[in-house]
């Protein structure tokens, strides 16, 4: 298993080496001359040239090795297992049953593996859960090594799916078989919206709105109107309310749409504060037409131009109600499609960090070990005096 570094700047704390080495020169033993009165008559010879000596070096190497220990603590080292090319993978979508996935070609000492939450091998029993398998197919891509080859199984109507192709960074063998996906609940369709308008006195905007509700609920055509002061609770079956108003929107209002409501502004009127708006829907020449933002659990859409035909011509078109219910509910996208169209593209390798094992507690502990030896022959250089 390799030693990696997680912060290797902090080796340069290394240059703390210096320290011990510079403090051990610095109180090295003195040497005073005492002159006897025999020896003064006696022919003087050169010095001999000082040489330098370090005193107690089973202390400096100690001090030595605990601040390199300490450099190493701080490079947060780790110990990486060795990612070499592994047997071959397969892996088996739920929904193809194992007698139809032994198919030829496959690898004799392959790793087989259900497509399923924790990869776990196909000798256990058959994932029960639907979870994207566009999802689970990305993260076993990221945990193989490069030169691991991939054999992916899967049934003629694949899913469920994340509205996605996965994008993988290596080729992958793909083998569609007989069979359907695992079933799923099926989303239901949120029924159609259900309007209430809030207006000034003879807004003329107020017969668009009216198509609106009449298009979206044919049984119940009949808009309820209020005055623009939200004094009353809203209707529990009410799902979009039509602010037709320059006035600020009520703080109860507010807190309906972000309890999960969806509020229609006009052009005129006042965006509730720290909110920023961005195009949903735009004319032929780019233009934008409503912009809208999440509000809470809600969403707030407004128009951009003036609710009149000269300044909006998209108010006569027969698909407002659609396009504005698009807005409001956007489509129920499909949980499975035919595998054959949802082959693996290459991509580039998302880098993955294989699991490590952390050498910092058992550092800490030599450290520990280090400094305690240290002190008690710091001690003993004390008690026995300078050398």
């Amino acid at each position: 298993m390799p030693l990696s570094l997680l912060f290797p700047a902090g080796l340069a704390a290394l240059g703390a080496l210096l320290l011990p080495l510079l403090i051990h020169l610095a109180r090295r033993s003195e040497y005073r001359h005492t002159d006897f009165a025999a020896l003064r008559w006696l022919r003087a010879r050169p010095r001999p040239r000082h040489r330098i000596r370090l005193d107690d070096w089973p202390l400096l190497l100690l001090r030595l090795a605990l601040l390199a220990l300490l450099a190493l603590l701080l490079a947060q080292p780790v110990l990486r297992p060795v990612q070499s090319g592994q047997a071959a993978k397969v892996l088996l979508a739920p929904g193809v049953p194992l007698t139809r996935a032994r198919l030829p070609g496959l690898p004799a000492d392959a790793d087989w593996r259900w497509l399923a939450p924790g990869f776990p091998t196909t000798d256990g029993p058959l994932p029960g859960a639907a979870t994207a398998q566009g999802s689970l197919l990305r993260e076993f891509d990221a945990m193989l090594p490069a030169a691991t080859a991939l054999h992916v199984i899967v049934p003629e109507r694949w899913g469920p799916l994340d509205a996605q192709i996965p994008r993988l960074s290596r080729s992958v063998h793909w083998h569609v078989v007989p069979g359907t996906a695992s079933p799923v609940a099926t989303p239901v369709a949120p029924s159609p919206p259900r309007l209430l308008a809030f207006a000034d006195p003879q807004v003329h905007a107020l017969r668009y709105f009216q198509a609106l509700q009449a298009a979206w609920q044919p049984t119940n055509a009949s808009l309820q109107v209020r005055a623009p002061d939200a004094s009353q609770a809203i209707p529990a079956d009410i799902t979009v309310v039509a602010w037709l108003s320059a006035r600020p929107l009520p703080a109860a209002l507010q807190a309906w749409a972000r309890a999960g409501g969806h509020l229609l502004l006009t052009e005129q009127a006042p965006l509730p504060a720290g909110v920023s708006l961005q195009p949903r829907w735009r004319d032929a020449d780019g233009r934008p037409l409503v912009a809208g933002a999440a509000f809470g659990s809600g969403q707030l859409l407004r128009f951009a131009r003036t609710l009149d035909p000269q300044s909006m011509p998209q108010l006569l078109d027969g698909d407002l109600p659609d396009r504005l219910r698009a807005l409001l509910q956007p489509p129920v996208a499909p949980t499975q499609a035919l595998a054959a169209a949802h082959v693996p593209v290459r991509g580039p390798r998302i880098a993955s960090s294989p699991p490590a094992t952390p050498l910092a507690p058992w550092l800490a502990s030599l450290i520990a070990l280090v400094f305690l030896l240290e002190r008690w022959l710091a001690g003993a250089r004390t008690r026995r005096g300078p050398a």
